[in-house]
Order: structure tokens, then C-alpha cells, then sequence
């Protein structure tokens, strides 16, 4: 097998094996490398991320799927490891958009990648259901028409938007479920009861949770235990990076003082890693 099939095939058992994984989210190469070196088995892309990193709001179209896949290419390129990517809402409103995100994502060397049912209208942030459906089903027979088994993530966005209806989204991952998406993910679940409903509604497919969230303090084993099988983190990883720069800046700024280097990891340790 080739590489691609072999990252593909590891990430797909990743899904099949007993207990829940985490799947963090590097912003760029640097990150990538340093968090495969930790020992973690899979990476997902952060469209969050990479738009704080290039000085742009998330979720307002100001990404489009060239630096989407470029950023995503750097990431595969770091590593061995598994990487799925975060494509939004495949970059179109329409099912064959999705299905070429899909396919395009491939090309970059990814094994798999997430769908959702998000606009990016404030007017109309969320798709009809039939048409999200179709998009998540357009998106799965390109995922199939590939040599690889592809990881579809579909995700339900109505948490993330004000709409917080907990029976319509997991009507809505029932429904992607039954239109061949590997994986269900709704993003801003925050309560035990609320992820227990999701991965009870959709069993036996596998559920993706996001942590990283301020005052949701849920860990592995307790995610584990409620049945979740995977973990992300979305875009905090950055945020706390971004947020170790901030207070760093500050200090010199209000205190005139230095005293963040001390929490610095060493030139030497990132050299050598960077190194290898």
C-alpha cells in the first residue's frame, strides 16, 4: 500500500477500536510537528486556526479552499500521521462543491474531512435540511469513488449558531448518517445529557465531541465512558497560543518585565525537534 492508504487505513481504525481518541488540531507545521511528537495518532485541521494565524475571522468566507489545502498540505508534509481536514462548508453552497472539496482534499493528501450544514450568511446561517442532506451525500460518493477509505465527518452547526435546538441537530446527524457520512459531530455540546442523547441517537457510527471550550470541564475518560470516540479541540490550541502571546506582550508593555520566558519552551528543545 501506499502512504496515503496506509494513513488512511490506520485513521479508519482508529474509529473501529474500543475507547475514545483524541484528534488535536495543529494550525501549521510547527504545531503539527511538535504534537505528533507528544505521541498523538491522528491530526484535524483548524479553519479557526489558520484564519487567526493569518490575521482573518473565522467563518465569514475568508478563507477559501487554495489556502485551506495549502495550509492542510503542510501539515500532511510535517508528519506521518493520519491528518483530516476541516473543510467548512466545502467552500459552495451547492452538493457538487462538496463532493470537489472531497476530492480536492485527497489530492493534498489528506484521509479524511469534515462537511457542515453552516452558510456563512448571518441571514440564513443554516442550510435547509434537504439541502445539507444532499450536500453530505454528494460529499460521501466522492469519499467512496477514492482508492482509500476516506473519513467523512459531517457536522450540525446549530449550537455554534444560535440555534440551540438539540432535537433538530440530531435529526439533522441521523439524517447525514443515513446519507453515508463516516462520522457525526455538533459542535458546542456541553453537557453530559446533551452528548450521551447524541451518541445514543446516532449508534453504532461514531461521535466526534469539542473541547477546549471555557466552563465544559469533561475529561477523556468521562467523554470515553458516555460513548464518544473522538476528540477534538478546534481551534483552542491556538487561542491558547495566541493568549500566551498576548500576556507575554502585556507584560513588557504594563510591567516592563520579562518574566514569560521562563515559561518559554527552550530554543535548544524546539530546535532539535525541528531538527529530526
Amino acid at each position: 500500500m501506499d502512504v496515503q492508504t496506509l494513513r488512511a487505513e490506520a485513521f479508519k481504525a482508529l474509529h473501529e477500536r474500543d475507547g475514545a481518541f483524541v484528534i488535536p488540531n495543529p494550525w501549521d507545521a510547527g504545531s503539527a510537528r511538535l504534537l505528533a511528537g507528544l505521541g498523538f495518532e491522528a491530526l484535524a485541521t483548524t479553519s479557526a486556526g489558520l484564519a487567526f494565524s493569518l490575521g482573518r475571522p473565522d467563518a465569514e468566507a475568508a478563507l477559501n479552499l487554495e489556502e485551506t489545502l495549502e495550509n492542510a498540505r503542510a501539515i500532511v508534509d510535517a508528519t506521518p500521521l493520519p491528518v483530516a481536514a476541516d473543510l467548512e462548508n466545502g467552500f459552495g453552497e451547492l452538493p457538487q462543491d462538496c463532493a470537489q472539496a472531497i476530492l480536492r482534499a485527497a489530492e493534498a493528501g489528506l484521509v479524511g474531512g469534515s462537511i457542515e450544514d453552516a452558510t456563512g450568511r448571518s441571514d440564513a446561517p443554516i442550510y435547509d435540511l434537504a439541502l445539507a442532506v444532499e450536500r453530505v451525500r454528494a460529499a460521501a460518493q466522492a469519499a467512496r469513488s477514492l482508492p482509500f477509505p476516506f473519513t467523512l465527518c459531517a457536522r450540525a452547526e446549530n449550537l455554534l449558531h444560535g440555534r440551540m435546538d438539540l432535537d433538530d441537530t440530531i435529526l439533522r446527524l441521523q439524517a447525514f448518517a443515513e446519507a453515508g457520512a463516516d462520522v457525526l459531530y455538533a459542535p458546542g455540546l456541553r453537557s453530559v445529557d446533551e452528548i450521551r442523547a447524541v451518541v445514543q441517537a446516532v449508534a453504532p457510527k461514531p461521535v466526534n465531541v469539542l473541547m477546549g471550550l471555557a466552563g465544559v470541564p469533561l475529561s477523556v475518560n468521562q467523554l470515553q465512558d458516555m460513548g464518544v470516540k473522538r476528540i477534538s479541540v478546534g481551534s483552542s490550541m491556538a487561542r491558547a497560543a495566541m493568549g500566551a502571546l498576548q500576556r507575554a506582550a502585556l507584560e513588557i508593555r504594563e510591567q516592563g518585565t520579562f518574566s514569560y520566558g521562563e515559561q518559554a519552551l527552550p530554543f535548544a528543545q524546539l530546535n532539535d525537534l525541528f531538527r529530526r
